[in-house]
């Protein structure tokens, strides 16, 4: 208790209000913020690996308010954009979909996926691709395959896929969020034998 009392007081002397002491500093090479009780608070930082090997900025997102407040630029690409209610339209928009983490924190959940040992028998290869929409709210629903390969890759890209935490930033169009449809490559490569 007397350890406590210590910690509070000091953090009193600092300014800092007993909630900003039981926040944790988290740092690892693609995010750094701010935990308190388990989850992220306030702005965090999310970085990626240029091929070159620098490390640079890709997002802050602040967790407290769920708002995105920079993203790096990335190539600018048309989607299939719901311009009004059953109208889609494939257009550039002002704002991509994002994941919030960035593509380091995908790549984390697309690692999950395992190579159906029936597509390792008969030596498939290849991308498979999957399309889902990401909404308003930055949900994602109705994946499809769009590029196929068979073994049992189809169905384990769509696991995978649909495994994925729906923490998307929804796409801009002008000022408003749009409902987009999102393509998500899923590779399937047999390693050569040593």
């Amino acid at each position: 208790m007397k350890h406590l009392y210590t910690i509070l007081v000091l953090g009193a002397m600092l300014g800092l209000s007993p909630a900003a002491q039981a926040q944790k500093q988290r740092t690892t090479d693609t995010e750094s913020g701010m935990m308190e009780k388990g989850k992220k608070v306030g702005v965090w930082e999310y970085f990626s690996h240029t091929r070159d090997g620098r490390q640079v900025l890709v997002q802050r997102y602040d967790h407290t308010t769920n708002k995105l407040v920079y993203y790096r630029p990335i190539e600018d690409v048309p989607y299939n954009v719901e311009v009004t209610p059953g109208q889609w339209t494939r257009t550039n928009v002002q704002q991509p979909p994002l994941y919030i983490g960035g593509e380091a924190l995908l790549a984390g959940y697309m690692g999950k996926m395992n190579y159906p040992e029936a597509a390792q028998n008969r030596n498939i290869q290849g991308k498979v691709l999957i399309t889902f929409m990401i909404d308003t709210l930055g949900q994602a629903s109705k994946h499809k395959v769009l590029n196929s390969i068979g073994g049992g890759c189809d169905e384990e890209a769509m696991r995978v896929c649909q495994g994925i935490p729906a923490q998307w930033v929804p796409a801009r169009l002008g000022s408003r969020a749009v409902p987009v449809m999102y393509e998500l490559p899923f590779t399937f490569r047999l390693q050569k034998p040593n």
